[in-house]
């Protein structure tokens, strides 16, 4: 069965709200037609999530969270940027060679022989230059208009800048109710559904089985499904194979159990995870941040946190950075793994600027 990913256009939305122009710098955070601003505080503590309060939320790959809280938030579209995107025009440079790259297929390939892991999401990071004092929210205007996504999104904080892209949702809650969908197998719209292959529906099935299990530990006994199961979804560029993985949560479960349990997300990391974690430490050394962690936002029993992919991101250095990657197993080809993650990659660059070959 082929979906089309769910999009919610921003020029749809009005608040009907006098709104600051917010050309300032000033803190805020969109998603999904929801406009946060008026920022109040800055945690780093998970236990601030079970209070009251609406939270924009950024959490590492690493379990690191950045917790915002708005004391404004309404229906809005994202608010127009004091200026338009100025578009890159240095080449991206990679954390990690086509070589460099292919070696880490190659070890990955290795480690599952010997047993230690089943698959293993490997990742490199893109970086170029960029003035401290931009502003991402012009490019994230750019992405609404060539790259919409189901989960895109923009936080703006003193010391960190996210637009997002993301495709894939990572936990959605409602009330006592949670869904995760993860994402595993990407082709080029060309492709037909039934060309992702066993190797794709394996890693699919594998990373499913994890979050089956990641869900476990924090929902009722037996409330643990999976309603959809190696969907095809056509998003910009790209067709995803997705599953969908729900439970109902067990009482009293607060925040901090929940980002234990849940965090770092599956399908951005491997099977087993504390075996995959470990070797992406061993060989991207470098923390991987706010990519392929969590961002959404999280309101009392309501919560909507993506898988932090397709982002670019900025921490006030001079820099703008983006991720990408592919999930390796057994049956992996190291090239095309490296072509994967250009595929995932070039859409995005484009938009932004800079070349990536």
């Amino acid at each position: 069965m082929r979906q089309s990913g769910t999009t919610t256009p921003s020029a749809t939305y009005g608040c009907g709200v006098d709104l600051p122009t917010f050309e300032n710098g000033e803190p805020l955070f969109w998603m999904g037609g929801r406009l946060a601003f008026d920022l109040l505080e800055i945690s780093d503590d998970p236990a601030r999530l079970d209070t009251p309060g609406f939270w924009a939320v950024s959490s590492t790959f690493e379990g690191e969270w950045t917790c915002a809280r708005f004391g404004s938030v309404v229906d809005s579209h994202l608010p127009l940027a004091g200026t338009s995107w100025g578009r890159l025009r240095e080449p991206w440079k990679s954390s990690l060679s086509q070589n460099s790259y292919i070696a880490y297929v190659e070890e990955i390939q290795r480690q599952i022989a010997e047993g230690w892991v089943y698959q293993v999401c490997a990742c490199r990071e893109l970086i170029s230059p960029l003035d401290p004092s931009s502003s991402l929210l012009g490019l994230m205007h750019e992405i609404l208009a060539h790259n919409p996504a189901p989960y895109a999104s923009y936080l703006r904080l003193p010391e960190l800048e996210i637009a997002s892209a993301s495709p894939e949702l990572f936990f959605h809650r409602e009330k006592d109710q949670v869904t995760s969908r993860p994402i595993k197998g990407t082709k080029g719209l060309e492709l037909h559904e039934s060309e992702f292959g066993y190797k794709d529906k394996a890693e699919n099935i594998m990373i499913v089985d994890l979050i089956r299990n990641d869900l476990g530990r924090i929902c009722q006994a037996g409330t643990v499904t999976v309603p959809r199961l190696l969907i095809a979804e056509d998003h910009p560029g790209l067709t995803h194979l997705v599953s969908d993985v729900s439970g109902r949560l067990a009482p009293e479960v607060t925040w901090p159990k929940i980002s234990e349990a849940i965090l770092p997300p599956g399908s951005v990391s491997g099977a087993p995870k504390s075996s995959a974690v470990k070797t992406i430490e061993k060989v991207e050394l470098q923390s991987r941040g706010p990519y392929c962690g969590a961002l959404g936002w999280i309101e009392g029993s309501d919560a909507l946190l993506s898988v932090a992919i397709r982002i670019f991101w900025s921490q006030r250095d001079g820099l703008l950075r983006f991720g990408t990657g592919a999930g390796i197993t057994w049956d992996s080809n190291p090239e095309q793994e490296w072509e994967e993650t250009q595929l995932k990659a070039e859409r995005l660059t484009a938009i932004a600027g800079g070349s990536i070959r």
